[in-house]
């Protein structure tokens, strides 16, 4: 039986260039210092988009599109919140999943790309070349070339990827018919297009072009890490970081608000800047959290006993307590109620914002407006010190989070941050 000869991949001169460029980042690296590729926390990503971030963890990415929420009518707006309560609720403990928001500089021919609308060679190609000239300018002037783009990244624990993989699937296709119910366009992002998205996030400036071939792997002998990693990271500053040419700061958000309205996600996204905002949501499994609640109750009734003995030995009337315990006890309560009787789950949420700028001035004054979107809704952004790195890699769309500063929240909650705004 004769042998098949494997016939030898043919390059163009552009796809040497590119193989070339990532062996020469891949290259060069000081001794004894960490490469931007070391950073980047992820093992594997597999053609079909799973990634094998680490350990145990596999995720995949869907990319979805946006619905008119801001600007519907109430009777609508309790429909699609109602529906994203709903949503949510899916997601029990053993799967874990992260909500992604883009403002990015676009790449310039992409950018282009998108307005252009080829001539077809009939008496109309003058009023299309007018109208894709008008929509360029219209874009450049509204929105400083920025992309906007939302992402949600699930993922599952499995020993291997053959059983990681039909329950991803599964998953999936659960995720898209509850987004076919909300009216919500998705698509499912492939291997490629998952690196794409994280080249773009790791090279802000939008000017470096992405050049990738799964069949570039074998030859050059790199990893997918060598395609997507900018040519460094600067991590010296306490407060801030430095990727290429950008500067960046991560901050996360501190709810202090007893009540939040459902603008606040969408006033950070309003912001016309580099920016990804990103929630990484852990369900609690729900006899977990009433157990943890129950002590919780029991713990506020001893402390109420001892103040109450406290008083009486001093002559005071024993019903006069401290109002903090009166009022944590009254919310832990109503929380057990929810939890019991109302399709309420409880969620751990960490919320962070990403700003990036050309200049640290510039960043500065990005920051003190974001600061200024945290205080109108009675919250904080507070700057994760000497954790931006984590911060940073917490941001990719992996679903691996490096920041433990988590809030818990119920279904209703975490719903209030409503992925949606206008629909364009």
């Amino acid at each position: 039986m004769s042998k098949i000869e494997k016939k030898p991949i043919k390059l163009t001169r552009v796809e040497k260039q590119s193989i070339a460029s990532a062996v020469q980042r891949a290259n060069n690296k000081p001794k004894g210092v960490k490469s931007a590729q070391e950073s980047i926390p992820y093992r594997h990503i597999f053609p079909d988009g799973i990634c094998h971030v680490g350990d145990k963890l596999y995720t995949k990415t869907l990319q979805f599109g946006d619905i008119n929420y801001q600007i519907a009518q109430n009777e609508d707006k309790t429909a699609i919140f109602e529906s994203w309560c709903d949503f949510l609720n899916y997601f029990d403990s053993t799967i874990k999943f992260q909500l992604t928001f883009l403002n990015t500089t676009a790449n310039t021919k992409d950018f282009e790309k998108s307005v252009f609308i080829a001539p077809q060679a009939d008496a109309f190609d003058s009023i299309r070349t007018e109208y894709s000239e008008m929509l360029h300018n219209q874009l450049a002037r509204g929105n400083n070339g920025l992309v906007k783009t939302k992402y949600l990244t699930f993922g599952i624990e499995a020993e291997n990827i053959r059983i990681a993989k039909p329950r991803l699937e599964r998953i999936e296709n659960d995720l898209w018919n509850a987004f076919k119910r909300l009216g919500v366009q998705l698509t499912s992002l492939d291997g490629k297009q998952r690196l794409k998205l994280m080249h773009n996030i790791l090279r802000m400036s939008g000017n470096d072009p992405f050049a990738f071939e799964w069949n570039w792997l074998a030859p050059s002998g790199l990893s997918t890490k060598d395609f997507i990693a900018p040519s460094s990271f600067e991590f010296k500053e306490k407060g801030t970081f430095r990727t290429g040419d950008k500067y960046g700061a991560v901050s996360f958000l501190q709810i202090l608000a007893p009540e939040l309205n459902d603008r606040v996600l969408s006033d950070f996204l309003e912001m016309e800047s580099n920016l990804i905002v990103t929630m990484h949501i852990q369900s609690v499994d729900q006899m977990k959290a009433i157990k943890t609640i129950k002590r919780k109750i029991t713990d506020l009734d001893k402390m109420k006993i001892e103040e109450q003995k406290k008083a009486v030995r001093a002559g005071y009337d024993m019903d006069i307590i401290p109002s903090d315990l009166a009022t944590y006890g009254g919310e832990a309560k109503k929380l057990l109620a929810d939890l019991q009787s109302r399709n309420e789950r409880m969620f751990l949420i960490t919320f962070l914002v990403l700003n990036t700028a050309d200049s640290k001035k510039e960043l500065d004054n990005i920051l003190l407006q974001a600061s200024g979107i945290a205080n109108k809704h009675n919250c904080t952004l507070i700057r994760l010190d000497y954790q931006q790195e984590q911060g940073f890699m917490t941001a990719l769309p992996l679903g691996k989070n490096l920041v433990p500063i988590q809030r818990s929240l119920t279904t209703s909650s975490t719903a209030i941050f409503v992925p949606f705004t206008t629909q364009c």
